[in-house]
């Protein structure tokens, strides 16, 4: 990678790590103590990644990248939050980062919960859950719609995981201003991508700027 790593550079090398782990073959790379000693005054991450807080999403491990490399918020379901914004906005404004990846994935429990909490009978969350999980119910309504005939209990929850990633990154864009003109500018690139829990590949859904 380049002494200025462009969007497309920083995600070239995060699907080699992700290819490498999928292979059973991680190198674990910058993961010593020369590495943690090097960072102990200052970080210089390449990616900033908003995913789900899923014990199965360990963002450093999908992608095979050391300490210092990633620049992570998660928090359950991926959803854009005022602490989020300011977090991305501190890693592109501060520290730099080209690229910013928002990570979804398949078997999320946070999209079940939005789904589940559209049937008819479905009984009311704790308010701070579905405080959470109510900003995915409109992708679930939007597939619903597009689906005449399915219900909250047939309704293909990888669409709505598909339908609110896409959200999420459009949120981003339209809740800062600072982020989309870095966007604009070609300073900085968005990936939306999804995981998949059993291959563990992550494959990019949608891309905003120059990251190929």
């Amino acid at each position: 990678m380049s002494a200025t790593p462009t969007p497309a550079d920083v995600w070239t090398s995060m699907l080699e790590g992700n290819r490498r782990f999928v292979a059973g073959e991680p190198r674990h790379p910058r993961q010593d103590a020369e590495r943690r000693h090097e960072l102990a005054h200052a970080q210089r991450p390449t990616a900033a990644l908003f995913g789900c807080s899923d014990s199965r999403l360990a963002a450093e491990i999908i992608f095979d990248e050391g300490l210092g490399d990633l620049f992570v918020i998660r928090n359950a379901g991926q959803v854009v939050s005022d602490s989020v914004i300011g977090s991305l906005e501190y890693a592109v404004a501060v520290l730099n980062v080209p690229l910013i990846v928002v990570l979804g994935h398949d078997e999320c429990g946070a999209v079940r919960a939005a789904i589940d909490s559209t049937g008819a009978d479905a009984p009311a969350l704790p308010a701070n859950i579905w405080r959470q999980v109510a900003p995915i119910v409109p992708a679930v309504r939007r597939v619903l719609k597009g689906n005449q005939g399915a219900s909250s209990a047939t309704v293909d929850a990888e669409e709505v995981g598909r339908e609110h990633l896409r959200d999420t990154v459009a949120g981003i864009l339209r809740a800062s201003e600072l982020i989309s003109e870095a966007v604009a500018d070609g300073r900085v690139a968005i990936v939306g991508a999804n995981y998949r829990l059993a291959d563990g590949t992550a494959i990019a859904d949608v891309v905003v700027g120059d990251a190929s």
